[in-house]
């Protein structure tokens, strides 16, 4: 049991596909998400009136994160 504790774990591989195009897809599936949720007017109102602030915000964060990798920053290889 104690070897099994003290052994060390080895760390997962990096991805070095491209961080980019990923990020923009998920990007664009929060806007397909954003327009799915304000064209069913059951899916923003009332208590689900939260739904399309979500969607934004992960538009959001998705255009960031991608800008930012666009810039040269985030890259695993260069750290």
């Amino acid at each position: 049991m104690a070897a099994v504790l003290l052994h060390p774990i080895p760390l997962p591989r990096t991805y070095a596909g491209a961080m980019t195009r990923i990020v923009l897809v998920g990007s664009l599936l929060w806007l397909l998400a954003l327009v799915a949720t304000l064209v069913v007017p059951g899916w923003h109102t009332g208590d689900r009136s939260w739904w399309p602030w979500t969607c934004v915000t992960g538009l959001t964060l998705g255009l960031l994160g991608w800008g930012y990798l666009r810039r040269g920053r985030g890259n695993a290889e260069q750290a």
